[in-house]
């Protein structure tokens, strides 16, 4: 044995652990925290865009405007670009950060899972509209009108408007990207209960809109949406679970919600008036999200990613 078997030679960095994109400088906080940094750059990001329509004559009636409307709705002028800038914006920028191109290859990938079991595509189609009858019936006393033509004809085209606004808007921020996480880090029922407060509050703005019924909504609307969004984010999950990550699905189920909400609800039961048809669907929700926990045991379709 020679000296030089005991030379120590120089030592390898450790490329189990080392990060290839770094921890440290302005992004090092996004790459360390990225669920936090989605979290406050999307809500950050959509208040400030809706600030204007808050102070608006669409809202507070501060600033002498009104938004165009587009359809019958200053929605598209007022709220729409807000929620553009928001969820989908700010998941795709944390991802890039934080995750790389293979980040951004699995989140733009589930966007595109429309391969699915098409009892999955009867259940947001099909299964919204029957509960949310069932529910309507129940809060009118059974008093339902038929709609009318313009608005059956109008039914399937506004869906696929949902789909490319609302769907695409939010979706990918709070289902594609943030779920995974909190599924991962906390467990599928503890996940879902923490980023149900988290997407109702990202909403919260808006009661001071036309889109929240303001200034004539009762504070017991507010409530109820609050309600809603905790019991639904627990279907939403659900659907988004068992459908092998599908997030065209996970879009489909929750417009077809707004959709029937906004076209067939009030034409159907015109005894209901705005904030009882909040706590309509917030009733129903709560009753579909309980009958999901008991049949999947709170695992909500989870299966822990391999390794």
């Amino acid at each position: 044995m020679t000296i030089s078997d005991h030379t120590p030679s120089p030592a390898a960095p450790d490329t189990r652990t080392a990060d290839p994109r770094g921890s440290g400088g302005l992004l090092g906080p996004v790459r360390r925290h990225p669920l936090l940094s989605f979290f406050v750059l999307a809500n950050l990001l959509s208040w400030l865009a809706w600030t204007p329509y808050i102070l608006s004559g669409n809202g507070l009636g501060w600033w002498d405007y009104r938004f165009p409307e587009v359809l019958g709705t200053s929605q598209f002028t007022g709220v729409l670009p807000g929620a553009y800038l928001g969820p989908i914006v700010s998941a795709l920028v944390v991802t890039a950060i934080a995750d790389g191109r293979a980040g951004l290859r699995r989140w733009a990938g589930r966007m595109w899972r429309w391969r699915v079991r098409w009892h999955w595509y009867a259940v947001a189609l099909l299964g919204v509209p029957v509960a949310m009858l069932l529910t309507g019936l129940a809060i009118s006393g059974g008093r339902i009108v038929a709609p009318s033509m313009m608005a059956v004809a109008a039914y399937v085209p506004a869906l696929l408007l949902q789909m490319v606004t609302t769907g695409l808007a939010e979706e990918p921020g709070w289902r594609d990207f943030a779920l995974p996480r909190m599924q991962r880090r906390f467990g599928p029922l503890a996940g879902t209960m923490i980023l149900g407060p988290i997407w109702a509050s990202w909403h919260l703005p808006l009661f001071l809109t036309e889109w929240g019924g303001w200034p004539d909504a009762d504070w017991t609307r507010l409530v109820a949406f609050v309600v809603f969004c905790l019991a639904f984010n627990v279907v939403m999950t659900w659907m988004f679970n068992s459908t092998g990550e599908s997030l065209p699905l996970a879009m489909l189920l929750h417009v077809s919600v707004n959709n029937f909400a906004s076209i067939m609800w009030l034409e159907m039961f015109p005894a209901i008036d705005g904030d009882r048809a909040m706590q309509a669907m917030a009733t129903g929700s709560v009753v579909v999200a309980v009958l999901v926990l008991l049949g999947t045991r709170g695992r909500l379709g989870y299966r822990p990613p391999a390794g």
